[in-house]
């Protein structure tokens, strides 16, 4: 069974099913009690779940038995149209015409309509060396925004890293407004080292406050000393101190490497990386958070301008506009290494 291979929802089944098997690669399908449809892939080094119609979002990854994903509240993905309401995946794509936190001018939800949209299409793409799970969406808004948007990721043989793609073309007869974030969210390691080949003063402080955010006397005195200068983050010391969440952003990348590569270092000698082209992706996000419930390490969240919502981004001038009938084109590589 090679090349590609249309997926239907009814392949999907409570009891779990070996649709693919190789020396390298196993798929198999499955659906959650949710009645989300899942694909499982596994090499010879790891693992990935893949919601194939649900945004497909990547809900779970890990390579040589190192959970990737952060600690968070839900036992399996709900079938849910706001991403708040099923935040327990890998990574999901934010965006698009709509992207990050919305400020209180901004009519849009939490990372926008395409982190749970509800797919069109899936299928596999079945190599000797690869497994790619590809999907699509055709957006339509009567006296709006028309766009196709086709997520992949790919999984390559012996390996202990993904490939996340997004490619994106606007179908309306006139321009519109392109906000693109691959969010990853990250296990949080203890003591981990955050490094990158940027310089680590491109990284200013979140000055905004969300309104899901709701500050400490304790986090507004430590975050006045980041500002400050006088406290640095690049290792993951105080757990106490990130909750709630801290952000960094870091702009205009493309006046520092053509390629960004980032990594988290773990002093027990685990290490997460995440690479991508800065033409494609101008901006990062660096996202925090430690308690009980949700701990995370996001030492790198790859887009194309500030997640701060829609308003931000055009009033920072960072929105891309495409043009009818453009496409543009986005890829992340990212995992363990």
């Amino acid at each position: 069974m090679m090349g590609t291979i249309e997926l239907q929802r009814d392949f999907f089944k409570e009891n779990r099913k070996v649709f693919f098997e190789n020396n390298e690669f196993t798929v198999t399908l499955f659906r959650y009690s949710t009645n989300v449809e899942a694909i499982e892939v596994t090499n010879s080094r790891g693992k990935m779940v893949v919601l194939p119609y649900l945004g497909q979002i990547i809900w779970d990854l890990s390579f040589d038995e190192i959970d990737l994903k952060m600690k968070n509240m839900f036992s399996e993905p709900k079938n849910v149209t706001e991403i708040v309401d099923t935040y327990g995946c890998f990574s999901f794509h934010s965006g698009l015409i709509r992207n990050g936190c919305p400020g209180p001018e901004d009519d849009h939800t939490l990372h926008g309509e395409m982190p749970c949209a509800d797919m069109d299409k899936a299928w596999l793409e079945i190599t000797g060396e690869s497994i790619k799970i590809g999907g699509a969406k055709e957006y339509t808004k009567g006296f709006g925004h028309h766009y196709l948007a086709k997520p992949s990721v790919t999984m390559q043989a012996k390996t202990t890293f993904i490939e996340i793609g997004m490619d994106v073309k606007n179908l309306a007869g006139t321009e519109m407004p392109l906000q693109y974030m691959c969010h990853m969210n990250y296990a949080y390691l203890e003591d981990a080292l955050m490094q990158q080949n940027i310089p680590d003063e491109a990284f200013k402080l979140r000055e905004s406050i969300p309104e899901h955010v709701h500050p400490t006397k304790k986090w507004l005195e430590y975050t006045e000393e980041l500002k400050s200068g006088e406290q640095q983050l690049s290792t993951l010391t105080k757990p106490e101190m990130y909750d709630p969440e801290i952000v960094f952003f870091a702009d205009q990348l493309r006046q520092y490497q053509k390629e960004a590569e980032f990594e988290m270092l773990s002093p027990n000698g685990v290490t997460f990386f995440t690479k991508f082209s800065t033409e494609e992706f101008n901006y990062a996000t660096r996202w925090l958070l430690y308690n009980e419930d949700q701990q995370v390490g996001a030492f790198v969240l790859p887009g194309t301008c500030r997640s701060e919502g829609f308003l931000a981004a055009k009033e920072a001038g960072s929105l891309i506009m495409l043009a009818a009938g453009e496409e543009k084109s986005f890829k992340v590589i990212t995992g363990k290494k």
